[in-house]
């Protein structure tokens, strides 16, 4: 699906993610949205696209490192090179609350770095005399 088409901005991040019922080795979150995140396996992975998974998220921010067990849904799984790529999209959980106050600070930070202004020194003119 397209970037202008999604539902949620979606955020690169590169992240950790394990679930032993999808593989055993851990995969890397490619990037995250509030509906839904893309993970990449190591190895090619099988699954069944009607079930849920619980797949554990590690957050990682200033305050603290934790992991975040989410209950996801597969859409695609793409599987090239000897990888998996799966997308996944978010059901409502327990942790839940806690997974959007964590996009929300994805996109506060996002959005810092996207400020030119953020990225200017002084902001009072400095003349140097020759």
């Amino acid at each position: 699906m397209s970037r202008n088409q999604r539902r949620d901005e979606r955020f690169e991040y590169y992240g950790c993610v394990t679930s032993d019922k999808i593989c055993s080795l851990p995969g890397r979150l490619e990037d995250i949205s509030l509906s839904g995140c893309r993970i990449r396996f190591p190895v090619p992975v099988s699954m069944d696209m009607d079930n849920d998974y619980t797949v554990n998220i590690k957050l990682s921010s200033n305050e603290s490192a934790s992991t975040l067990p989410v209950l996801c849904h597969p859409e695609w799984n793409r599987q090239e090179d000897g990888q998996s790529e799966i997308g996944f999209s978010f059901l409502n959980s327990l942790s839940t609350p806690k997974l959007q106050s964590y996009i929300r600070y994805l996109k506060k930070s996002s959005s810092n770095k996207d400020d030119i202004y953020s990225l200017i020194i002084h902001t009072k003119p400095v003349f140097v005399q020759c």
